[in-house]
């Protein structure tokens, strides 16, 4: 058990689980938000506030160890990639915050309808691309990191 938790501490790298914590909510929340939307069960709504909340307040944390992680390992690199994700990160706090604005203005903004209704569902569901491309960009420099730390391993 002592060399697992060694190799665990050893190889434990923060800002994965932390962005992994984050995209795995907001799908969550849209799957909620469609079935709000089907069934028309106001508690389903209830869990999608509740799981935009708990995002909202992890996305600094995912946020600032990618930012520590690119300062580390990448040397702050002036690649488009990394601006992307930082953007895209801005992007996913500033709905998350919009979904939150508006439901604390409206107690229930999909009853009351029109361009409130709109608005809230519209932030809600563009949440599921903007971690799906931060995923995309996640992987592709998890990809690119191996394969430099392969090149640099190879003896030949």
């Amino acid at each position: 058990m002592q060399i697992f938790t060694r190799k665990m501490f050893e190889t434990f790298i923060f800002h994965a689980v932390a962005s992994q914590f984050v995209n795995g909510l907001v799908p969550v929340s849209v799957l909620f938000m469609l079935l709000t939307l089907a069934t028309g069960d106001p508690y389903f709504e209830h869990t999608v506030i509740h799981l935009i909340c708990i995002a909202a307040i992890t996305i600094p944390l995912s946020f600032l160890s990618g930012i520590r992680d690119w300062r580390i390992k990448f040397h702050s690199g002036r690649a488009p990639i990394f601006y992307r994700k930082i953007g895209l990160s801005i992007v996913l706090a500033l709905l998350c915050a919009a979904v939150i604005s508006i439901r604390l203005m409206c107690s229930n903004p999909l009853a009351a309808g029109g361009g409130i209704a709109w608005l809230y569902g519209g932030c809600i569901f563009m949440t599921l691309p903007v971690v799906v491309l931060l995923g995309h960009f996640g992987g592709k420099l998890a990809y690119m990191s191996r394969l430099r730390s392969a090149e640099e391993t190879d003896p030949s």
